[in-house]
């Protein structure tokens, strides 16, 4: 979804999304892009991606909504309260549109099954909305969704673009034994996954049935892997605690992972807070 083609070609989105993931207005030079892979079982072949967001190309693919969508939910970004018992998840990525340019003020309502599998219908637990900033970006924060009967693990989704339909659909994760026998999986929809330290990261870029000018291709240019003056670089180990200076600041680490690029300490709040 956010890597590049077979034949090693880097795809319009994937630069872009760099350039928004280095806090660059698009189009712009490539920076780097998380690289989060697919989880993929052995013998597993990699599936369909979601629509690579190229001029022409088909919006991500709607599903039902089910029968546990609440209106109303809560604005907000994280899902946990307190005493919320679950693996974490953070969920991150950009929306856009047909032309592959972000679109900002688009409203996402996200709603889940709890650890156990249930759904609270009669309060908002594991329900809330948010509104993508000014680079097309969101990111929730909430846990890895429990097994009920019937279905393999997944997240609900409503995202609508200012004046634009809604696109109802889910997001699925990677390797999960259920995918295969799920009536409703689309492998289309899958996040990518990485391990974070007992947590999980995740990512999916939305394609929404907007029009849009398609604008100058950027031309790609080399990932830095460090930052002149600055003890941050990518590759390093990080565990939480640890400290690290960027851009002439001071930052602690909160979750342990890997650096890479586009994973600047400035960029990704989830990681790190200033010191």
């Amino acid at each position: 979804m956010d890597h590049e083609t077979s034949t090693g070609h880097v795809t319009r989105k994937t630069v872009l999304r760099a350039a928004l993931a280095a806090g660059m207005a698009a189009p712009a030079v490539l920076m780097g892009v998380p690289a989060l892979a697919r989880t993929l079982t052995a013998g597993e072949t990699a599936p369909a991606l979601t629509p690579e967001c190229d001029d022409g190309d088909d919006p991500t693919p709607p599903q039902t909504e089910g029968p546990y969508f609440k209106p109303n939910s809560p604005l907000r970004s994280s899902l946990l309260e307190a005493g919320t018992a679950g693996v974490r998840l953070t969920v991150s990525g950009y929306v856009f549109g047909l032309a592959c340019r972000p679109i900002s003020g688009v409203l996402l309502d996200f709603w889940q099954a709890d650890v156990n599998g249930a759904y609270d219908n009669t309060g908002f637990r594991f329900r809330g909305h948010q509104f993508t900033d000014a680079a097309g970006a969101f990111k929730l924060t909430t846990i890895v969704p429990g097994l009920y009967p019937g279905r393999t693990r997944h997240l609900h989704v409503k995202v609508q673009a200012p004046g634009r339909p809604v696109l109802t659909t889910q997001l699925y994760f990677p390797g999960e034994p259920r995918n295969n026998t799920d009536t409703i999986f689309d492998p289309r929809l899958l996040m990518t996954v990485r391990d974070a330290g007992g947590a999980r990261e995740a990512a999916f870029d939305f394609v929404l049935n907007v029009p849009q000018d398609p604008g100058p291709t950027p031309t790609p240019t080399p990932t830095p892997t460090g930052v002149p003056g600055g003890t941050w670089a990518a590759g390093t180990g990080y565990r939480a605690g640890d400290s690290v200076t960027y851009g002439g600041l001071g930052y602690v680490c909160l979750q342990a992972h890997t650096a890479q690029a586009g994973w600047e300490p400035p960029n990704v709040p989830a990681l790190w807070r200033t010191a």
